[in-house]
C-alpha cells in the first residue's frame, strides 16, 4: 500500500502541474482586460497610466515568464498577490474557506446520513410502495436544480417562517444557532442531488449483492435476515457508493458555489465569482488550485477506504 500511495501522489502533483498551466491560460482568454476594469470609468486614463498599472501588476511580461514566476511562488508555499486587494491569495481562501467548509461538510454528513438507511429500506422492500416512493423522489432529487431549491426554499420561508434567518453567515464560535439555523437551508439546497444519486446507486448494489451467491449460503445455513443484509451485503453493496462520494464531491463543491451566491454566504463560491468579474487572475488560479488539490486529494483517501471496506481489494 505504500507504494501505492506513493504513486498517487506523483500523480497528484503531475495533475496539479496540469491544472495549473490550464488554469493559468483560460483565465487569459476571459473577455476584458483586468487594467482597464481596475482603472473603470476613470477620466484621468492615460496610455501611461495604463502602461505603468499593467508593470506593476507584471502583466507586461510573456505569458510564459508571468506563469513561470507564479509556478515558482506556489512551490515555495506563496499561491500570489490578489491584484486588487493587495492581500495574499492564500490569506483571502482561508478568510472564505469556513463558510464552504462548514457547507461541505454537512451536506456530505446529512447525504450519508439519509442516503444509506434510504437506500437499504428501497432495497428490502423492493417493488413495494415504499420502493416506489423512494424511486420517485430519488428521481426528484436529481433533476431539481441546487439553484432553483435554494430559491424556492427562501421563498418559502419568507411566506411562512419570516422571522428564520435565512440570508448570510456567521460563524459557530461567534452564534452556535445562528450559523445553524443560516445553514440549515444551504445544506438541504446542496445536499439533496447527493442524497438521490447515492440512495440509487446503494439501492442497485445491495439488490445485486443480495442476489449473489455467498448471500444465497448464509441464507441456507439459518441466518436471520439482519446479519445476512448488515454484516455480509451491506458492507460488499458500499463499495461503488465509496467511490461515487469522491465523485460527488465535485458536483457538491460547483453547487456550493452557486448556492453561496442564492443565500449570500461569504464563502469561497462567492468569492471566486467576485474574482472573475474583476479578472483577479492570481485569485482565480489559487482557488482553482486549491479545490483541484481537495478533490484528488479526497479522492486519493476513497481509494485507500477500498482497503479497510473489503480487503482483498489490491492496490496496482
Amino acid at each position: 500500500m505504500i507504494g501505492y500511495v506513493a504513486r498517487r501522489l506523483v500523480d497528484l502533483v503531475f495533475v496539479l502541474l496540469g491544472v495549473s498551466v490550464l488554469v493559468f491560460l483560460m483565465v487569459r482568454f476571459i473577455p476584458g482586460d483586468a487594467v482597464e476594469i481596475m482603472l473603470g470609468a476613470n477620466t484621468d486614463i492615460t496610455p501611461d497610466r495604463v502602461a505603468a498599472l499593467r508593470h506593476g501588476l507584471g502583466l507586461d511580461l510573456p505569458i510564459h515568464v508571468q506563469y513561470w514566476n507564479w509556478l515558482t511562488g506556489v512551490l515555495h508555499g506563496d499561491l500570489g498577490t490578489s491584484i486588487w486587494t493587495g492581500r495574499p491569495v492564500a490569506d483571502e481562501i482561508l478568510a472564505r474557506a469556513p463558510a464552504t467548509l462548514e457547507i461541505t461538510l454537512l451536506a456530505l454528513a446529512l447525504a450519508l446520513v439519509l442516503a444509506l438507511p434510504l437506500g437499504v429500506v428501497s432495497a428490502r422492500a423492493r417493488g413495494s410502495a415504499g420502493d416506489l416512493v423512494v424511486r420517485l423522489l430519488s428521481i426528484v432529487g436529481l433533476t431539481l436544480p441546487t439553484f432553483w431549491v435554494g430559491v424556492l426554499m427562501l421563498l418559502v420561508f419568507s411566506l411562512y417562517l419570516p422571522g428564520w434567518p435565512a440570508i448570510g453567515y456567521v460563524p459557530f464560535a461567534t452564534q452556535p444557532l445562528g450559523n445553524l439555523a443560516r445553514m440549515a437551508l444551504p445544506v438541504v439546497a446542496v445536499s439533496l442531488p447527493m442524497i438521490a444519486g447515492l440512495t440509487r446507486i446503494l439501492r442497485s448494489s445491495l439488490l445485486e449483492v443480495l442476489g449473489s451467491d455467498y448471500v444465497r449460503t448464509a441464507r441456507s445455513k439459518g441466518l436471520a435476515e439482519r446479519p445476512v443484509l448488515y454484516k455480509h451485503a451491506l458492507r460488499n453493496a458500499l463499495i461503488p457508493v465509496v467511490t461515487v462520494i469522491g465523485v460527488q464531491l465535485g458536483y457538491l463543491l460547483s453547487g456550493v458555489v452557486v448556492i453561496e451566491q442564492v443565500f449570500a454566504i461569504p464563502g469561497i463560491g462567492r468569492l471566486i465569482i467576485g474574482a472573475i468579474n474583476q479578472r483577479n487572475y492570481p485569485l482565480i488560479q489559487g482557488i482553482v488550485l486549491v479545490i483541484t488539490a481537495v478533490f484528488v486529494v479526497v479522492n486519493l483517501l476513497v481509494d485507500l477506504a477500498y482497503a479497510w471496506i473489503d480487503p482483498r481489494v489490491e492496490y496496482e
